[in-house]
C-alpha cells in the first residue's frame, strides 16, 4: 500500500537493486501497517 510505496521511493536514490528495495520497503511497510505482515514472497526474473 502507500507505506511501502512511500518507502520504496525514498529507497530509490540508494546504490541498492530492485529486490532489495522491494524488500526493504515491504519490512518498513510492515513495521508501520497492522495490516501488514512481514512473511513475503518475492518473484524475480532472470535478466535475458
Amino acid at each position: 500500500g502507500n507505506y511501502a510505496l512511500a518507502a520504496a521511493r525514498a529507497l530509490m536514490d540508494t546504490d541498492k537493486d530492485a529486490e532489495e528495495i522491494a524488500r526493504k520497503a515491504m519490512q518498513i511497510a510492515a513495521d508501520i501497517c497492522v495490516y501488514t505482515n512481514s512473511n513475503f514472497v518475492v518473484e524475480t526474473l532472470d535478466a535475458a
